[in-house]
């Protein structure tokens, strides 16, 4: 992924499909958790933007909410018993009841949202650079930030986000890799291949990898993209 500098170098990682679900190839997805047996997702683009609760086997949507038309929604995470999304460009963010889906209340950020996880005390969150900012979740002021770097050179487009295990795993854009990232460092630990989970006449009808979601009650991780008609369960192996 990134030119050769010092410092150690970054594990390399495989997959193994578990198993395969159905997902909204109309969907273009910006966010993805998992949470109390469903899976949350934020679809993207300008007049079509949501949030939405799926059923993860037949990929049917139970309950939504159309964004305002003037926001291109991004990244998502659950926090308590909320739900919180980012947009693009439009620098607010939206608190949902994950409940009802209900919108309770915005707040502002600078710059552009990208992706959104949390480690349990802050959000974290990524602005399409190399850097990943931390929130307080109740506040949303900023509190921190770290540069995310492999063997020194920062990593750029970090995009959607999941908190995994102690690591961010974070898509970097337009790729199908991940990265896991040590929160504490910025350091890049690994990289997740994750080509070839669809075939090169699905990729002509899609666009970019672009959904994480960890199931930590069950360690399963799920992973899809913009377009997709597929979301896959995989084991991370190594390379």
């Amino acid at each position: 992924m990134a030119v050769q500098q010092s410092g150690s170098v970054p594990r390399n990682y495989r997959y193994e499909i578990l198993k395969t679900y159905p997902h909204d190839s109309s969907a273009y997805t910006q966010g993805l958790i998992y949470l109390d047996g469903f899976l949350y997702e934020s679809t993207g683009l300008s007049g079509r933007s949501s949030v939405r609760k799926v059923d993860i086997e037949t990929g049917r949507s139970l309950q939504q909410y159309a964004v305002l038309p003037e926001y291109f929604a991004e990244g998502l995470t659950g926090w308590g018993s909320d739900l919180i999304q980012l947009t693009y460009q439009t620098q607010t963010g939206f608190v949902y009841d994950r409940a009802t889906l209900k919108l309770k209340s915005s707040f502002p950020y600078t710059g552009e949202g990208w992706g959104l996880t949390h480690d349990g005390k802050r959000l974290i969150m990524s602005d399409g650079t190399s850097t990943l900012r931390f929130l307080d979740p109740n506040s949303f002021r900023e509190t921190g930030r770290i540069v995310v770097r492999d063997r020194g050179q920062p990593v750029r487009d970090l995009n959607e986000l999941e908190y995994v295990k102690g690591e961010v795993f974070a898509n970097v854009w337009q790729t199908d890799y991940v990265a896991r990232i040590d929160p504490a460092s910025g350091k890049v630990n690994g990289y997740i291949d994750l080509r070839g989970l669809l075939t090169d006449r699905e990729r002509e009808s899609t666009d970019v990898l672009n959904g994480i979601a960890y199931d930590e009650a069950g360690d399963r991780l799920f992973i899809t993209g913009k377009l997709w008609p597929r979301v896959f369960e995989v084991r991370i192996t190594r390379k």
